[in-house]
Parts: C-alpha cells; structure tokens; sequence
C-alpha cells in the first residue's frame, strides 16, 4: 500500500516508478479523488459543528420567545441531520474506492534495481561454488526419483495434476533437508522458529498482497480461508496491528510448513518432475526490522539462504530480479538459482525480497522509535532458505552416481543415520 500523502507530494516522481513496473500513470486520479475525500470530509465536519452550533441555539432562542428564530433554527438543523448520513457516505465511498485503487498498485521498485520485462533482463550478481564433473550423461531428477521414492503416477492418480508422492528414501531425504534448513537459520543465524498456521483469513492474505490482485493463485477452503501459498503470510502477520517497541527489533522468523499453489499462471510450465506443484515444502524466513535496517537485512537475509546451498556444496548464482521480474509487494529481490545437471540450467530455489513499508502500511504494523511519540512503518522482508522441495531436485541431479544411486551430502548424513547413500529399489 502507499502512502498517498507521498504521491500528493510528487505525483511526477510516483508516476515514473510505476512506469518502470509496467503500471499506467495515476497519480493525478489519486490526488484528484483523495482531493474530493478531504473536501467532503471538511463539509461533513463543518457541517456537525454548525448542527451543533444551531442546536444549543434553538434553546437560547426559545429563552427569549423568539418562536421565528427557533424555527429557522430547527429548519436549518433538520436539513443537516438529513444531509450528514449523505456526507458520510460519500466519504466512506470514496475512502473506499481511493483505498482499492492504491492497495492495486505493486510496491516502488528501489532505486538499483536494474530495468527490465522480464527474467532476460535480470542482472547477474554472483556465481558459486562449483559445477559437479560427470563421467557419464547425468539425468534428469524425474529418471532418477522413481527409483528412490519420488512416485508421479500414484500422486496423479490420489489427486490430480501437479502432485507427487513421495516415499522411502526421497521422503527421507525431504526431511532432512528441511530439518537441516530450519536447524541452520534458528541455530546460527538467530530466527526463531515458529509452527504457523496453514490456513488464514482475508485480511492476512490482503496484508502480505496476496488479495485482491492475485486470488486466483490461492486455494480456497469453503469457510472462507485460504491455504497459504508460502509461511510468508501467517509469519509477516505476526506484527499485524501492532505497536512494537523499538527494542524488540529486528524480529527474524522461521518456518518449515506445507506451501499451497494453484499456479494458475503457469499453465504449460514444468510439467513433468518435481519443480512446479500444487503442494510442496519450503523453510520461510521472514524479518521485521526498522527502515535504517532494511538494506542491510536484505543481504544478510540472502547470504543466509546461500549459506545453505554452500554447507549442501551446490553450484548457484544470485541474480537481482529486474523490474518487470519482481513480486507486486517487492522493492528488490534477489533470486538464487541452483545448478541442475541434469537440465544442464540454472533453476531459481529461493527468492529474497524487501518489502519496505508497503506491507506494513496493508497491516498496519508500527514502531514507535526510541525517545519519539510518533509511531513510524516497520519494513518487512521475506526469503526462501529454501524451497525444499527444489533442493530435492538438486541433490538428486547433483549427487546422481552412474549405477544410479545418489550420494548423500555429509551436512546430511546425521539427519539420516550416518546413511552416505540412497540405493535405487
């Protein structure tokens, strides 16, 4: 959400951040219709104290038998009982309609944040570690999986399209590699761990930007709330309508949950193998810091997520999304893309984005600053560290051996029992 007060100020400079995220210019339309709801809300106040003022007026007037100037009095008090409801109604309208048009328009992109349409436009910051060296034509995780638990077919036939069941030693290997996740952001990187919930309300989903804009790639349950798409939600929802001291932050929170997508938008994308489900797991790390922080938590957030993917020894490279790439609640993202082998590619794992205050403003989450009265925005970032399910994919193309088993990567190995190798059934 922005703060229209900002756009009052300089509707050229909101327009042209706008354009750089593919959104018509509306500055104008704003300030003319938050124009319209100030003056009716100064008609509607001045029009309360003159009821007021005319009311204690009837009486003095009656005082003194002024019987004409009573009922002028009464006549002018009667016409602003009837036109008050009206006032108010015009300015909850038009609150209403200005409200719906800001909370439609994506965050400011920050200023170093490259131009772009899309993920060709992206800008390479960094590549690490190194690409694994094979003697043989690795495969594709969706060859190698069947063998080792990751069964299609019986997820397709439980429940449809874009559903895998996994068993024996991938399902193993998935809760590993989430509780080794989730083990290393609250054990060295000081996130506290958090259960969430998976199902929350409108207001939640509204408050990480999820609603109005992008309902369709939710699920919906028939009472009326939503399967969350990532812990992002119940997680940022933690300070929702809140105070918060200036002491308590930065809060870092994280969560290992079930993750629920209709990607509605994807329709033809990945449709074989494990990438791209309805359903799947992610470790979710989300900060609330004061404004002065957010810069540096972003890269601190990132590097955690990187950390994971070099203690696994995967290959990747962090890329700063373009402006046409990011998220609608996003000012800057970084995506980190693993090497897959098999697909002989680079595939996003984890995305990191700071978001600024335009969270804060949907939730209404304040701080009050040390020594001040005013209470400011607190801004809010999230990350992925990691999409479980992706790392998954990884380790199985990364760690592929020519027999067709899979080496277990020590940071692993105690999740497992000290099992070094999965062996294909």
């Amino acid at each position: 959400m922005h703060d229209i007060r900002l756009i009052r100020d300089d509707p050229a400079a909101f327009d042209a951040a706008m354009a750089r995220r593919g959104a018509p210019a509306v500055a104008d339309t704003l300030v003319a219709l938050d124009r319209r709801r100030r003056e009716v809300t100064t008609e509607a106040q001045t029009a309360q104290a003159r009821r007021n003022e005319a009311s204690k007026a009837i009486g003095a007037a009656k005082a003194q038998k002024d019987e004409a100037t009573a009922a002028a009095l009464m006549a002018e008090v009667a016409t602003l009982k009837q036109r008050l409801p009206e006032l108010e109604a015009e300015e909850a309208r038009l609150g209403a309609d200005l409200d719906a048009q800001l909370a439609a328009l994506p965050n400011v992109p920050a200023a170093d944040v490259p131009d772009g349409a899309d993920e060709d436009d992206n800008l390479l910051v960094h590549e690490r570690g190194t690409r694994p060296d094979f003697a043989f034509t690795p495969r594709e995780h969706d060859a190698i999986g069947p063998a080792l638990g990751l069964d299609f077919e019986t997820g397709v036939a439980i429940a449809g399209a874009r559903f895998t069941l996994v068993r024996g030693h991938a399902a193993r290997l998935q809760r590993a590699l989430g509780q080794f996740m989730l083990d290393r952001l609250t054990r060295e990187h000081g996130y506290e761990e958090v259960a969430p919930p998976l199902l929350v309300r409108d207001e939640a989903v509204f408050g990480t930007g999820q609603l109005p804009k992008f309902a369709e790639d939710l699920f919906r349950t028939t009472d009326g709330r939503w399967l969350i798409p990532t812990a992002e939600v119940s997680l940022t929802n933690i300070v929702r309508e809140q105070i918060l001291s200036h002491d308590v932050l930065p809060l870092r929170f994280a969560a290992l949950t079930p993750c629920f997508r209709s990607e509605a938008g994807a329709a033809g994308r990945d449709t074989r193998g494990y990438i791209r489900q309805h359903q799947f797991e992610k470790v979710e790390m989300v900060s609330i810091v004061p404004p002065e922080a957010s810069e540096e938590e972003h890269e601190r957030m990132t590097a955690c997520a990187e950390g994971v993917l070099d203690a696994l020894g995967l290959a990747y490279r962090r890329m700063k999304l373009c402006t046409g790439d990011m998220g609608f609640t996003a000012a800057r993202t970084y995506d980190l893309e693993v090497w897959l082998p098999g697909q002989a590619r680079y595939r996003e794992i984890s995305s990191c984005s700071t978001c600024t205050d335009f969270q804060a403003r949907r939730m209404n989450a304040r701080y009050r600053p040390e020594g001040e009265k005013a209470t400011r925005f607190v801004h809010t970032l999230n990350g992925s560290g990691l999409a479980v399910g992706r790392t998954l994919v990884a380790v199985l193309e990364n760690y592929q051996q020519a027999e067709g088993s899979v080496a277990v990567p020590d940071v692993l190995q105690p999740y497992l029992g000290g099992l070094n190798r999965l062996e294909p059934r």
